[in-house]
């Protein structure tokens, strides 16, 4: 079916307007039949630059490119003679073109001068403009000694650069002997010739490695000239401590001087500029302090929008310069001694451009048409008329051809009158050159659509028929209706000046067959379009909205109603994302329905069902929400189910190239039926033991023929699921091998951009590995620039990218790619549009202006910028802007740039600024952006946005008293415009009864009020707002706290910097707060005030040691203790006395003692002597002190009486003693005691 855009274009082409009796200029349409039987003039489609600047490295190609019918011959002059070519072995033409390609071998300054290419057939010849070719030099730097240059401190200096001469000219540029650049500012910088000024020299700039250095581009070479050495005389020593110094020259003893320039020299001078071209005025000024650069502009001021200040204010560009920059401009160099002025007055001169270019003029025989050739530049050129490259005045006498300066008028025109004419447009400056051919052809009509094309509609939609045509002359075209009636238009249609048909509103009724006729002198053709009227596509059972507990199944219903004759796809998405139905997944669709089983959280969001044929379709969309349940019910009913086991015995059978059956035994369901059957597979080539899903099938299967890929050596394994899950996999099944062949799929997801502006970058996706069909698998790609009959490029490659080098900005390229392995070919892919790179934009838009300002927007309107200066897609126009100041004395403002982007093609854009601060000042400007760079700033705008509402207050306290409450408060933060007072309202509260509100009015001088309360525990509802010329602004509201929880009104901002959810501390517990949240820079966008109260903290504590209770009971609990200690002290005196002999320490022998369980205690003379503090026995052992550890021990014999003392360790029986002898327990040593612990 032809589709009704395809042939838009060509139906466009078939326009031919008159104007009077003349014919216009038409293009002969693209269709091939039509081009290979019209016979057509040459026309020059390419050629080489006017000044063409060739690397001598390089073979030199000198392009000349036509077409024509029949094809053109080519010949060349050079130097105004004819060139052979054939005679020169070194020179050749390329077939069927008129380039010519110069090897390099040689001398190619020998080929150097001025080429015309002449392109010819038996209807004429087309000639290029006169192409300078030149050989690009890069002479080295003359030889030369430099003596050290001395100057004195403070003293002006140029060190000059002097670069040889080069073709192009080449850039200039400082650096020292470390290959830095050196350090430019104020006071030292490079002038436009390449010198080095230094407005005043300083002790530091004495070195030895001052080099000028060129750079050639064609050669890609640089150039160093001899070092400088600057010697600078100083009356102080120089050390690093001046450089921190405010006043260097003070500091140094250096004498002040009035600024002088050094350059321009003189007072004025003059400046002529070509029109278009770059104007640059530089202004290179000494003294001491170094002096400022101003700039100015004769009676008016600097055109903002062209003019660019830079080398540190030395130089002022003015970008594609026009008449209305003619002037004087003035540089003025000041310091704290004086000024002076340089005054330049600019000319501006141009070299011839086109008013009203030639076109070609095709014309039916006896038909009139003229050529006109307008042009201007300063001075004026002079026209001059050629026909077939010959001055039209030698020409042979043409009776239907008249010559009036610019224009050439054909009257009754014959076959003979074919030629093709030039136009030289040529002054002092330059020339233009211009070829149109006249083509006098006869043709009987031609239709360029398809024949019986099928238009499909939807029925009440604005229908278009199209039947584009070519003849001449130009032909009559009607329409007819199932071959009846007169033509059609009017009422119902309407017939447009190119053939198209236009139904206003499609009904059933006017589906049929539609005829068109063309018809000229020489006869008649036409076509025929069916038109059929369809049903719109509608969804008449939507989806609807759902909340469901978890594990639960959902369906969403989608019915559709469509032309029976339009198949209809449903698709889904999920929150605009397509859904992924798998073999095993919870989601599955049928035609009228979305089911999703066991749904869990995850699946909530907005599902959308979409039903679509070829010419519409329609869209429903409906909420998911999961909710959280008790699952203990659902667990105990699949408490019996289990897993199926695995299946069992997979067999292969039924080999073929592509295909092989699988069998297989199923295993135990274990209570839980199997729903589906997964086969999964596995190769040993590309991704070895990697199980791969392969197919799903239904439960009731278990023999399947299995879809296999070429090249690939299968295993394959089964699971089987059930509600419950997946089952164990099955042992693997015998190995089974595919023969290669040729691939047969097309690479997916082609596209090419460009990552830089001279580049086009292709990449596509790698194939599977199972659709390589075969080894060493190859992508062929192929690409060529669109609408051209270039030949095409290719490459072969393995890898996914190939970056296609050295392509003009921004153009279309037309590319394919195909896939190849060792067995051949696969098939070749659709061809896609890609890009080569962007580069910024080089125009900025104009007379950007302001209009209905208010307090909070503005208007805004621009001219837009041409399109082929945007150099890539345009992706909108940015408008960037800032608060420069309030109009209030004394406010700070933040000055933080914004911007905002409005995409427009309009002929007269448009947009609104928004959210923008009352009573400010603004300031802003635009740019074009691409979708790489951005262009050049327009114009700066400066406006004033008038008065506002006034914001909130900045806090509003509340300090209340027994029997006063005392309000305060602060003007707004941002008060957007002049306060003349503030309203402040207020009523009782009490419970939810409010009483009469009363109002208060303050002038804005005022920021307190105190109020008398009418009894204490009275509490008011307080409303403040601030009132500008506008009106009242936000309402600060607030409710006096109670009695005995006053708070104080104060408002706090904190500035949060984090997404939600933040903390907000240092709140006071049992207090109530107002929150909002609110935009730093627009402090119009805000949400509503939302009130809560803190938790009550714990009662607070009293101190504890000031109560009575606790000073009697600790008194009580002091005495107690008093009668304990004294009563123990009494009945530890009743113990008895007892006499205590000290004993002199008796050296002893050590003796091993052995007890009685045959263990032996080791003494020694330090386990003998009393420790400090110890009390000697009666026996003569010593005796620890009361507090000894053997009181606690084990095996000692003291022992606690009744009243607790230790009375009973010194009243020992003297039958014990007697009994235990020298016996000693080991727990009766304090070392020991110590061990025994360890």
């Amino acid at each position: 079916m032809w589709t009704q855009r395809r042939w838009a274009a060509l139906a466009v082409l078939s326009i031919i307007s008159l104007l009077s009796e003349e014919a216009a200029a038409i293009e002969v349409p693209l269709d091939p039949k039509i081009q290979q039987e019209l016979k057509q003039p040459p026309t020059i489609v390419k050629q080489s630059l006017k000044d063409y600047i060739v690397d001598p490295r390089d073979n030199i190609i000198i392009e000349c490119e036509a077409k024509g019918n029949p094809v053109p011959t080519f010949q060349w002059r050079r130097n105004g003679k004819f060139f052979n070519v054939g005679k020169d072995p070194r020179v050749t033409m390329r077939s069927r073109s008129g380039t010519l390609e110069i090897r390099s071998s040689g001398k190619p300054e020998d080929y150097e001068g001025e080429y015309q290419c002449f392109a010819s057939n038996n209807l004429g010849t087309a000639i290029s403009n006169k192409i300078l070719l030149r050989v690009s030099k890069s002479p080295l730097w003359p030889k030369e000694v430099l003596e050290p240059v001395t100057v004195r401190e403070g003293s002006p200096l140029v060190l000059a650069c002097n670069p040889p001469p080069g073709l192009p000219p080449p850039e200039t540029f400082w650096m020292d002997s470390f290959i830095m650049p050196i350090a430019q500012d104020r006071r030292v910088s490079m002038g436009l010739n390449g010198d080095l000024f230094f407005s005043n020299v300083l002790a530091k700039d004495a070195k030895t490695d001052y080099s000028c250095n060129a750079r050639f581009e064609f050669t890609h070479t640089i150039q160093q000239k001899n070092p400088y050495t600057l010697k600078v005389q100083t009356k102080e020593p120089y050390n690093d401590t001046f450089l921190n110094s405010t006043d260097v020259y003070g500091v140094r003893n250096i004498p002040e001087t009035q600024p002088t320039f050094l350059s321009p020299t003189g007072l004025s001078s003059t400046k002529m500029v070509l029109r278009g071209e770059e104007l640059l005025l530089e202004c290179i000024a000494a003294g001491v302090p170094t002096p400022t650069i101003t700039w100015s502009k004769r009676g008016g001021d600097l055109p903002t929008k062209k003019v660019r200040i830079g080398n540190f204010e030395k130089t002022l560009r003015i970008l594609n310069v026009s008449e209305e920059d003619i002037g004087s401009y003035t540089c003025m160099a000041s310091n704290r001694i004086g000024s002076i002025r340089h005054t330049v007055e600019v000319q501006v001169k141009a070299a011839p451009f086109w008013l009203e270019k030639p076109i070609n003029l095709v014309l039916a025989p006896d038909e009139s048409g003229r050529l006109v050739c307008r042009a201007n530049g300063s001075p004026k050129p002079t026209i001059q008329w050629l026909v077939n490259g010959e001055p039209i005045e030698s020409s042979l006498p043409n009776p239907n051809r008249r010559v009036l300066d610019d224009t050439i008028i054909f009257e009754t025109v014959q076959f003979e009158s074919s030629a093709v004419y030039q136009c030289n447009a040529s002054n002092e400056h330059g020339y233009l050159l211009a070829n149109a051919f006249v083509s006098v052809l006869d043709m009987a009509p031609r239709m360029l659509g398809p024949k019986n094309q099928l238009i499909k509609v939807i029925e009440n939609n604005r229908t278009f028929l199209e039947c584009p045509f070519f003849g001449s002359p130009l032909p009559l075209l009607r329409w007819f209706k199932n071959g009846l009636g007169s033509g059609l238009d009017g009422g119902h249609y309407r017939l447009y000046h190119n053939g198209t048909l236009e139904i206003k509103q499609a009904r059933t009724e006017d589906q049929g067959t539609y005829t068109c006729v063309a018809s000229n002198i020489l006869g008649k053709m036409e076509n025929q379009v069916r038109l059929e009227v369809k049903e719109p596509t509608r969804i008449v059972r939507a989806p609807e909205h759902k909340t469901e507990p978890r594990g639960t199944t959902v369906r969403f219903d989608c019915r559709v109603k469509h032309d029976p004759s339009l198949p209809a796809t449903v698709t889904w998405l999920k929150d605009e994302k397509p859904l992924s139905f798998s073999w095993i997944g919870r989601l599955k669709k049928d035609d009228e329905s979305l089911t999703i089983y066991n749904v869990n959280p995850d699946d909530g969001g907005t599902y959308t069902c979409t039903a679509k044929t070829e010419i519409d379709e329609d869209t429903a969309s409906a909420r998911l929400t999961v909710t959280e349940n008790d699952s203990s019910s659902a667990s105990n009913r699949s408490a019996s189910a289990g897993r199926p086991d695995p299946p069992q015995d997979l067999e292969l059978s039924d080999p073929s190239a592509r295909s092989v059956r699988l069998t297989w035994v199923p295993g135990n369901e274990n209570n839980s039926p199997v729903t589906h059957f997964l086969v999964q597979f596995e190769e040993d080539r590309w991704e070895p033991g990697k199980w791969q899903n392969l197919s799903i099938y239904d439960w009731n299967l278990n023999s399947v023929n299995l879809q296999l890929s070429p090249f690939v050596n299968y295993q394959f394994r089964v699971i089987a699921i059930n509600a419950v899950g997946q089952s164990q996999p099955s042992h693997p099944s015998a190995r089974y091998q595919t023969s290669g062949a040729p691939p047969d799929v097309v690479p997916s997801g082609l596209k090419g951009w460009g990552s830089k502006k001279n580049n086009m970058e292709i990449t596509w996706q790698a194939m599977q590995n199972t659709e390589r069909n075969g080894p060493n698998l190859r992508y062929v790609l192929s690409w060529r620039r669109k609408d051209t009959e270039e030949e095409w490029n290719n490459i072969t490659t393995a890898k996914t990218k190939h970056v296609v080098h050295n392509t003009d900005t921004y153009v279309p390229y037309e590319i394919k790619i195909q896939a190849v392995n060792d067995f051949g070919h696969g098939p070749e892919s659709n061809m896609v549009i890609g890009y080569s790179g962007e580069d910024k934009p080089s125009a900025a838009p104009t007379d950007l202006r302001v209009s209905k300002i208010n307090s909070t927007k503005v208007n805004i309107h621009w001219e837009p910028v041409e399109q082929s200066s945007v150099n890539g897609e345009f992706k909108e126009y940015k408008l960037y802007y800032w608060r420069e100041a309030s109009l209030i004395k004394g406010l700070k403002v933040n000055k933080t740039k914004l911007q905002k982007g409005f995409f427009t093609t309009a002929e007269h854009p448009s947009g609104i600024l928004t959210e923008l601060y009352p009573y400010s000042k603004y300031k802003m400007y635009m740019v074009v952006a691409n979708r790489e760079h951005e262009g050049p700033q327009s114009n700066t705008v400066e406006f004033y946005t008038k008065e506002g509402e006034p914001g909130a207050p900045k806090y509003f306290r509340i300090l209340r008293h027994t029997d006063v409450v005392h309000l305060k408060w602060d003007k707004p933060l941002e008060p957007n415009g002049v306060l003349i007072g503030y309203t402040l309202q207020y009523h009782t509260v009490n419970g939810t009864q409010a009483g009469e509100r009363k109002v208060q009015s303050f002038p804005p001088n005022v920021t307190e009020y105190v109020m008398n309360l009418p009894h204490r525990f009275t509490r008011f509802k307080f409303f403040l707002a601030a009132r500008t010329q506008v009106g009242a602004g936000e309402v600060y509201a607030v409710e006096s706290p109670h009695f005995t929880n006053e708070g104080n009104g104060s408002m706090t901002s904190i500035q949060v910097n984090q997404q939600p959810h933040i903390k907000l501390a240092g709140l006071v517990a049992g207090a109530k707060y107002r929150l909002r949240v609110y935009s730093h820079e627009h402090n119009s966008i805000s949400s509503d005030y939302v009130t809560f109260e803190t938790g009550r903290a714990y009662k607070e504590q009293e101190d504890i040691a000031t109560q009575g209770w606790f000073i009697g009971l600790m008194c009580a609990v002091a005495l107690l203790v008093l009668i304990l200690l004294i009563v123990c002290f009494i009945k530890r005196s009743r113990g008895g006395k007892y006499p205590v002999r000290e004993k002199k320490d008796l050296p002893l022998d050590p003796v091993d003692h052995k007890d009685q369980d045959g263990s032996f205690d080791y003494h020694s003379d330090e386990d003998n002597k009393p420790l400090q503090g110890s009390q000697t026995s009666l026996d003569g052992n010593v005796k620890e002190s009361d507090d000894s550890l053997v009181d606690y021990g084990e095996g000692g014999d003291g022992q606690f009486n009744e009243d607790g003392s230790f009375i009973g360790q010194y009243t020992v029986k003297k039958d014990k003693e007697e009994t235990e002898g020298n016996e000693s327990s080991e727990a009766t040593s304090p070392v020991n005691a110590i061990y025994s612990l360890a």
